[in-house]
């Protein structure tokens, strides 16, 4: 017993554990604090899925490393910093918006954010989906044009800003109010985030891809979002009156107000006892033939 409480002491003595002032401790913990939410910037954007792709590029060169293979070495010192600048040119909006961010009054409280719509119930509550769908429904019967943006992992706070906030709670009344005509608001998209309206009359991307020639701006820029974000884009056509949803670049028109709850539920990430579990690889699939 001895001889091992001489050794651990030994080794205690070995070990050079400099001194740490109150400084280097509040060092230490700011540069925890930044690293943290510079994580938690790069999860919430664009960025991170460039992120894998990245490590799965420096995976191929550590491999390319261990086997010396030269020539792939060589092409990657020559073109690493010209990868670097790409790399910003890419994310250009997103660091935007983030020094946008920083400047802001809310910006520490936006640090702290977290997601107050899911409670429990999915992304949004069963409400919200009720409410969505009688609200499309109800301006399909009367050919109110609308364009409304489910937002599920990828934020879409570069979008949101190019509208008006609102921040309310999701109603049929809302949403149809927002779209009537003539009003100030109709023009553009609404943005659902969890079980809130947060913004309206937001401009989105219009998507290059052909569509059909009587298929508008509209139908476009749903397809646009879907492009670029995971969000579901709702579509009710001001010439048909017919409701379509975007999903992952795909358009599929003349959806009934049953699929569109029940891929709303599916989308809501929570399982719906009872109801015919149908997922959106089946609507990426199109009805009827009409997949875009």
């Amino acid at each position: 017993m001895q001889f091992f409480q001489s050794t651990i002491s030994y080794y205690l003595r070995q070990l050079h554990i400099p001194s740490m002032r109150w400084t280097d401790l509040v060092e230490i913990l700011l540069i925890a604090f930044f690293v943290y939410h510079i994580i938690l910037w790069v999860k919430n954007t664009r960025a991170y899925s460039l992120l894998k792709g990245v490590l799965v590029i420096i995976a191929f060169i550590v491999l390319a490393a261990v086997f010396n293979m030269t020539t792939i070495l060589w092409i990657v010192q020559n073109v690493a910093q010209i990868a670097i600048i790409a790399i910003v040119i890419i994310l250009q909006p997103e660091l935007r918006s983030a020094m946008d961010e920083l400047g802001q009054k809310n910006f520490f409280r936006s640090l702290f954010r977290t997601d107050w719509g899911r409670d429990g119930e999915g992304r949004f509550s069963d409400r919200t989906v009720a409410e969505v769908v009688r609200a499309c429904a109800a301006m399909a019967a009367v050919k109110t044009g609308a364009l409304i943006v489910m937002e599920q992992n990828t934020p879409l706070r570069e979008f949101e800003r190019t509208g008006i906030d609102i921040d309310a709670v999701v109603s049929s009344q809302l949403l149809i109010n927002i779209f009537e005509k003539n009003t100030p608001l109709h023009d553009g998209a609404v943005i659902i985030r969890g079980n809130r309206v947060v913004s309206a009359t937001c401009y989105l991307p219009l998507s290059n891809n052909r569509m059909d020639k009587d298929l508008g701006t509209r139908h476009r820029a749903g397809v646009g979002i879907s492009e670029v974000t995971d969000s579901l884009t709702i579509i009710v056509s001001e010439e048909t009156g017919q409701i379509s949803l975007a999903y992952k670049g795909r358009l599929t028109r003349n959806v009934t107000s049953d699929q569109l709850r029940e891929n709303l539920v599916k989308l809501q990430g929570k399982p719906a006892a009872g109801e015919k579990r149908s997922t959106l690889a089946m609507l990426l699939k199109g009805r009827d033939g009409n997949e875009k």
